[in-house]
């Protein structure tokens, strides 16, 4: 039973995640997305803080010495949630996340490739780059979707659609290197709950000044309110938390193809929104992205594991003296 918790996890993890997108995109529609952003990360702050200062009360200590890694993770997280947002107001939710997503592990790639030492890549196979080729010709197609007005919304102004998404490559880059920094004060030590509690403060002094700055109060019921910052905590923190367990419960390639299918879920919950159509077209793109990523990491497992059996086989653990070599030992059977 216990083998079956993590990849359980990861499928929480993408179906709270499709309900989020698709709560989100419906709300925006009458509330700014920036007093969403100031509702449920400002809850989502005092929350870790709470838990950081019960647990680790010491490790906020250790922020000091990484402030430059401290803002820069605050400026990549408040400028990907930003677009994030612009771009889940404006376009259909499944290819919102699959844009986003999709960013990752090229901007991964083209980071590695500049030599950027925030991003330290291990060999890349030619199968696995045909997967990375396949993800971006699927992103490729979804801006043709948009552009083309064959996704499932109803179109916004061609100017709107573009500026979507551009912004969502943004979006996706900048969660990406925000997750660099995020990991970078992981090894020097910071426990996860304060790199939390610190993450978001730029995006809050954002949404707020931009809430603020518009001169008057949302017209928000007060039961209305109350629903929408319970909905928003869970929304943000849920999906989070549960890819927290679901990693560390389960293998890489399994958690990695299991996150592939994330857009998929987002597609067949969008259908029950009012708003949205079918569209044949953005369904084929997600697919075709949905394949391409299990490709890439269904080869880049078994190149890891290749190299897993080629180290111990050229490295045997020490026998006794007359005994050959197990090759049961050798290769990690049994």
């Amino acid at each position: 039973m216990a083998s079956f918790l993590g990849p359980a996890f990861v499928l929480v993890f993408c179906v709270s995640q499709a309900f989020r997108d698709v709560y989100f995109g419906h709300v925006f529609q009458k509330v700014d997305f920036f007093v969403v952003i100031l509702i449920a990360f400002v809850l989502s702050t005092v929350i870790f803080t709470a838990i950081a200062l019960i647990r680790t009360p010491g490790e906020f200590s250790k922020l000091r010495r990484h402030g430059t890694t401290v803002l820069a993770m605050n400026l990549t997280t408040a400028l990907a949630w930003s677009c994030y947002f612009f771009g889940l107001t404006h376009i259909e939710p499944s290819i919102v996340n699959t844009l986003h997503s999709g960013m990752g592990p090229l901007t991964v790639i083209a980071l590695a490739a500049f030599g950027a030492p925030l991003a330290q890549t291990s060999t890349v196979r030619r199968i696995e780059y045909l997967g990375y080729a396949g993800m971006a010709l699927s992103l490729i197609g979804l801006w043709w979707v948009v552009l083309a007005d064959a996704s499932g919304l109803a179109s916004a102004s061609p100017m709107t659609n573009l500026a979507g998404l551009a912004l969502l490559l943004v979006s996706g880059a900048s969660i990406t290197v925000s997750l660099l920094y995020c990991k970078r004060l992981h090894d020097a030590g910071v426990s996860a709950e304060v790199v939390t509690a610190a993450r978001y403060i730029a995006l809050i002094v954002l949404a707020g000044a931009m809430v603020l700055g518009r001169g008057r109060v949302p017209d928000i019921a007060p039961n209305e309110l109350a629903t929408l910052a319970a909905l928003t905590t869970v929304l943000i923190a849920l999906p989070l938390f549960a890819l927290q367990l679901g990693i560390a419960r389960t293998t890489p390639l399994t958690a990695n193809v299991l996150r592939s299918l994330g857009p998929v879920f987002i597609f067949a919950l969008e259908q029950v929104d009012g708003r949205m159509a079918y569209s044949a077209p953005t369904l084929v793109c997600i697919l075709f992205y949905s394949a391409s990523t299990i490709a890439s990491n269904v080869a880049h497992g078994w190149r890891d594991a290749q190299q897993s059996v080629s180290n111990v086989l050229d490295h045997p653990p020490l026998e006794r003296k007359g005994r050959p070599p197990s090759t049961a030992k050798a290769v990690g059977v049994g």
